[in-house]
């Protein structure tokens, strides 16, 4: 799977977002059929949700579709799924985990499909699912983990605010980075789309602490998040010049060399080529 910045939920239910969901600019698209969809529409909503699927892939984005967390739901879900729908899938993502069980569950009803099997972005949204994330972080079917910071603020009866966010975002992101999966999330709330100002500071922050991208519940955030999770002109123009050095420093047999009073050695560079290839 390609970094993704932005990902934005539209509900299965809502058929006119879904219309225009692909000019939002988001680097993908999460069909919903969990927190948005109310409990007496979900059976509605499964239909609905497929036709959405092959509609957005149609495009050529991202497609992902976060499922219930119950595995009935979750079961029911897939099952409403007609054949193809599977395969346009970039993901299945599935919230509330607190185990590695509950992976297993999910990735074998996938690979017992007749199509090939997306792989699973798991949302940690709890203090026992951050306690677990080690364990669930390691799961081969995994292609991310992502922080669920208002369940999580709600799951200890806290506002969603950085001071009880950070070190449980943390604690996922460190998991994600060790098993070479990408980490969605930040230590502060999505749920006001009216104070752009402060998102778009929680998401340079997120950054920072080393997330890779960031869900969106409005287009409006969509384009305050891929420039927070994109390198600025600055850090390009920085990491170019690293490379360059670099690349004098191998000329000359010189294992680093020193720039702007900094020493360049392999981590940076490293960081450098990153920066590098992010550029969109």
């Amino acid at each position: 799977m390609r970094l993704l910045r932005s990902l934005l939920f539209v509900p299965a239910t809502a058929t006119a977002m879904v219309a225009k969901a692909h000019e939002r600019g988001a680097d993908a698209l999460i069909v919903d059929l969990e927190d948005s969809i109310p409990m007496d529409l979900k059976a509605r909503a499964r239909p609905l949700a497929a036709a959405a699927v092959l509609s957005l892939a149609k495009h050529g984005g991202m497609v992902l579709l976060r499922v219930n967390a119950d595995p009935g739901g979750w079961q029911a879900d897939l099952n409403a799924l007609p054949s193809g729908v599977l395969g346009a899938l970039g993901a299945v993502m599935l919230p509330k985990v607190e185990t590695r069980a509950q992976i297993d569950a999910l990735a074998a009803v996938l690979d017992a499909s007749d199509v090939n099997a997306p792989r699973i972005a798991a949302l940690i949204e709890s203090p026992r699912g951050v306690l677990a994330a080690p364990d669930i972080a390691s799961h081969p079917a995994l292609c991310a983990l992502g922080f669920g910071a208002e369940d999580y603020a709600a799951a200890i009866g806290v506002p969603p605010e950085p001071a009880a966010l950070r070190w449980p975002a943390q604690q996922v992101l460190t998991c994600a980075h060790a098993y070479g999966l990408q980490c969605w999330g930040m230590a502060g709330s999505i749920a006001d789309v009216a104070n752009l100002e402060r998102f778009s500071g929680f998401a340079r922050e997120a950054r920072a602490m080393g997330f890779s991208g960031s869900v969106c519940i409005h287009p409006r955030q969509v384009a305050i998040v891929n420039q927070a999770f994109s390198p600025s002109k600055a850090e390009l123009q920085w990491a170019a010049r690293v490379i360059e050095a670099d690349v004098a420093a191998q000329a000359t047999g010189t294992g680093a060399v020193l720039l702007d009073g900094r020493m360049i050695d392999r981590p940076i560079v490293i960081r450098a080529r990153t920066w590098l290839g992010q550029q969109r």
